[in-house]
């Protein structure tokens, strides 16, 4: 049976917490819909990538996560790359790959909500929708 989707959690004195598991970080819809956290977590099993540019593509997505939500982010993962990244996608503190080790960093401020945490992707689609519009007019007029 299906679970009722991305949840937000009360961690009381800590916040509101979105708990985002592995791959679930590479996806920006499930951050919307389930009510704005204070932070986000991310926990990942990076092994399977292997010595491959897989944790650090996947930390790249992390931040970006981060940044359209403009929400802090701990991340930990425990062969690839570990770290605290702040609203704007800056790696406050990290821990390398395969290396065992802890991070003992204030979690950065949450940011106000991003355009993008709000709408998604409709602006970005309003705007293309527009220029082929503008194209078209343009192409009609010669």
């Amino acid at each position: 049976m299906a679970g009722p989707g991305p949840q937000v959690i009360d961690l009381g004195a800590l916040g509101k917490m979105q708990p985002l598991i592995c791959y679930e970080a590479v996806f920006p819809q499930d951050l919307r819909g389930a009510g704005r956290a204070d932070w986000l977590l991310q926990i990942t099993n990076d092994a399977w990538f292997g010595p491959s540019a897989g944790p650090k593509q996947h930390l790249a997505q992390a931040r970006l996560r981060a940044i359209e939500q403009g929400l802090p982010m701990v991340r930990v993962a425990n062969t690839g790359i570990s770290a605290m990244i702040d609203g704007k996608g800056r790696i406050t503190a990290e821990i390398g790959m395969n290396m065992a080790a802890f991070i003992d960093a204030p979690l950065p401020l949450a940011l106000p909500a991003t355009v993008y945490s709000q709408r998604g992707d409709w602006p970005i689609l309003l705007v293309l929708l527009m220029t082929l519009l503008a194209c078209v007019v343009a192409a009609r007029r010669k």
